[in-house]
């Protein structure tokens, strides 16, 4: 495996901030409640503190992740306060271009049975919906301004199980196909875009919702015999084995991702930076180290934006019963977006 430093050093960097402002400058609005300064040089992060809800006693999703995420850039001072971008709440209009009519009537007035709610892993609340809304408008809002910016990350995103009339894997709202969706639909052409899905779990609503669209490619890497059971087909699936580590692992990584940069040339990639195939993932089932997130987030990144391509990025799965040892895992991929701020230019 070739070293990051050698193919990105710093005698060959592109200001690609320059190339993608000339070419995404907007002036619509965004999905915000608040925004940073449009002068404002640095990495746009998107969050918001409904990023979470109340759950039962010992539900097993870790939902006080979110908030924690945001509180260990700024305390390690990653980011400041003044880098975070604020999102709306997804409208039930904008969902409804990935969703149904029908589960979107159910999925907002409770009307979600038992069986569909142990499907999701969540029961039903007033809180799931909100919540789930305003990380789906995260995603969007991430994907927006990276279209202006070159880059940007949300704290929350990559509910890649839902599917189009029901939740399934603690996905109840597919932000990543909500945010392809709308903005294929808004531009003066429809827009190329790429999901790179490095989640340890198959995408498979979102590979569901774009298999007859040719201008999403979906390409996944994930562990195979992890969930769901029954996989569906994205454009590209690497079913990786159980307990593969950092060598390989960037390996495979590096071996797919400039061919498809350079053969279905998106004009958007989303990114689902999941930390699940940690080693510590206690629903994982690979071996990877914190350093080998860090490169493999680097790496993605780096790749993409040098080549021109903003990138909009969520955090994905993790699992683990302590919130803040996941969070600092998680946060991971806005370290390494920073990285990548500086080291391309932007």
């Amino acid at each position: 495996m070739m070293c990051i430093k050698q193919i990105f050093s710093r005698t060959h960097r592109l200001k690609v901030g320059q190339v993608l402002g000339a070419a995404f400058t907007s002036s619509r609005c965004f999905h915000g409640e608040q925004q940073v300064s449009r002068e404002s040089s640095a990495l746009p992060i998107i969050h918001h503190s409904r990023y979470v809800c109340d759950l039962p006693p010992n539900h097993r999703f870790p939902m006080g992740k979110f908030p924690r995420v945001l509180h260990f850039l700024i305390k390690d001072q990653v980011i400041t306060e003044e880098q975070v971008w604020v999102p709306e709440i997804a409208s039930k209009e904008l969902l409804s271009c990935v969703h149904t009519e029908e589960y979107l009537n159910d999925f907002f007035n409770g009307k979600i049975n038992e069986q569909e709610q142990r499907r999701t892993g969540f029961p039903w609340s007033e809180g799931i919906v909100r919540r789930c809304r305003y990380e789906t408008g995260g995603t969007v809002l991430a994907a927006e301004v990276a279209l202006q910016r070159g880059l940007a990350c949300s704290t929350a995103g990559g509910t890649h199980h839902a599917f189009p009339s029901y939740g399934s894997g603690y996905c109840l709202l597919n932000d990543l196909a909500v945010a392809a969706k709308y903005l294929m639909g808004v531009s003066s052409h429809k827009r190329k875009i790429l999901i790179v899905d490095l989640d340890v779990h198959q995408g498979d609503g979102t590979a569901f919702i774009f298999k007859e669209e040719p201008c999403v490619f979906t390409f996944s890497v994930h562990c195979g015999k992890n969930f769901p059971l029954h996989k569906q087909q994205s454009d590209l699936d690497i079913s990786l084995d159980d307990g593969m580590e950092d060598k390989e692992y960037l390996s495979t990584v590096e071996t797919h991702l400039p061919l498809l940069l350079e053969t279905f040339r998106p004009d958007l990639v989303l990114y689902d930076a999941g930390v699940d195939p940690h080693w510590e993932d206690e629903l994982g089932r690979l071996r990877l180290t914190d350093q080998g997130l860090y490169q493999r987030d680097l790496y993605v990144m780096k790749t993409v934006v040098s080549r021109g391509v903003p990138v909009a990025a969520v955090i994905g799965g993790g699992y683990s019963r302590d919130d803040d040892k996941l969070a600092l895992r998680h946060s991971i991929l806005h370290r390494a977006a920073t990285q990548v701020w500086r080291d391309c230019g932007m």
